[in-house]
């Protein structure tokens, strides 16, 4: 299970036909008071912690998710998502639509509609239509239940240009958190084009629960990388009902969700629109942190980089120059850099290594990349991809 996996939680997916090709398009997680595996119970606020995109340009429902956990302290019952069309740059019209969807759920769950937080995703600049939504609720409530097939049901319903629902639970003693997320493109830190939804039934505070997602989606979310490309609509949500009995420290919580969004993460990475392999790039030896994040970033996002991973082509020199224009200080002639186990520069020149093997690894859908500085202890990794003809298709209309 995924999002019904912990206890307290929902969820249902439908179609509501704001996708021409009648898929499903709408979904609903609501937290509520169980009343056992199947069915309904009621709608309750429950301790509920975002982080957003950090785009000048945030959409309709990123900015009425902001309005509506100021206003609740950091609460929420329910979210709805839909895909099929972002509600980004739609001005006023777009606004009015995102909070009569809210005003919609709140209305079929029995809550105030500042418990609704609502979520869109798809094309920019499109006018989401409201009458789809509007007809699709009751069915949409009506479906609501714990477990797997509504939950996966609700997961496809947020895809876009995903070809798979993305879908992960972490288990600990006495509390559990799940997740379902999408995204494939226009994927870049900090977050991306991507709605990722937790849930946990550990208890907790909302300042708590607010610190915890932060700490887990630093080096999970903000640390991948498709194509260099920030979303308007990024969103991570975690609810958490507080139906464990056990207490949990923050410490717990904050590893518990840091592993479940690196599984989401890495999902998102290995579903790459046109990609065929997630590469994995670390960065040692730098002189802090936030410099081993800047010189990995810049790997993975060198396009240079993205077409050797996908020709298999051991051309270091593409590593050696993205981290040299990443802002990262270091001594060119203390560089080292590698392909999963393989050394194929050190001393910032070439040296000797098996050819065949170095290839092989880069032909594998998993691949790493190591690049050591030279000038500190720092480390950091971020994941990235290949850059293929499928991507190109995919972002010119052509596929």
């Amino acid at each position: 299970m995924s999002v019904t996996g912990p206890q307290g939680f929902l969820a249902a997916g439908t179609a509501s036909g704001i996708k021409e090709s009648g898929a499903l398009d709408l979904a609903l997680l609501v937290a509520a008071a169980p009343t056992g595996e199947g069915g309904g119970g009621k709608a309750r606020p429950v301790p509920t912690a975002g982080v957003f995109t950090t785009s000048r340009a945030p959409a309709a429902p990123v900015l009425l998710c902001r309005r509506h956990l100021a206003a609740t302290g950091g609460r929420a019952s329910a979210v709805v998502v839909n895909s099929g069309c972002a509600n980004a740059a739609t001005g006023e019209p777009g606004a009015k639509v995102a909070a009569r969807t809210a005003e919609l759920a709140a209305a079929h769950l029995g809550v105030p509609p500042e418990e609704v937080l609502v979520c869109s995703t798809g094309i920019i600049g499109q006018d989401l239509p409201f009458a789809p939504i509007e007809e699709a609720m009751p069915n949409l409530v009506s479906r609501l239940e714990r477990s797997r097939e509504a939950e996966t049901a609700a997961a496809t319903a947020i895809m876009t240009t995903d070809t798979r629902p993305k879908q992960t639970l972490v288990s600990r003693a006495g509390f559990s958190v799940g997740g379902m997320c999408k995204g494939a493109g226009m994927i870049a830190p900090n977050m991306a084009t991507m709605l990722a939804f937790l849930t946990t039934d550990a208890a907790v505070d909302p300042k708590m629960l607010q610190a915890a997602l932060a700490a887990a989606v630093e080096p999970t979310f903000n640390r991948i990388s498709i194509d260099g490309c920030t979303s308007t609509n990024d969103t991570v949500l975690v609810m958490a009902s507080g139906g464990a009995a056990d207490p949990v420290s923050p410490g717990e919580l904050t590893e518990a969700l840091t592993e479940a969004c690196a599984d989401l993460a890495y999902q998102i990475m290995a579903d790459a629109e046109g990609g065929t392999k997630v590469a994995k790039v670390t960065v040692t030896g730098a002189r802090s942190e936030e410099d081993a994040v800047r010189a990995a970033r810049a790997i993975a996002d060198s396009a240079l980089v993205k077409c050797s991973l996908f020709g298999a082509d051991p051309n270091w020199g593409r590593i050696l120059g993205a981290a040299a224009v990443s802002g990262a200080a270091f001594d060119p002639a203390a560089v080292s850099v590698g392909y999963g186990p393989i050394r194929v520069c050190e001393a910032g020149r070439a040296t000797g290594h098996d050819e065949a093997a170095v290839r092989a690894h880069l032909e594998q859908h998993d691949v790493e990349i190591s690049c050591d500085l030279g000038a500190g202890t720092a480390t950091a990794s971020v994941l990235g991809c290949d850059l293929t003809y499928g991507y190109i298709d995919e972002n010119t209309g052509r596929s």
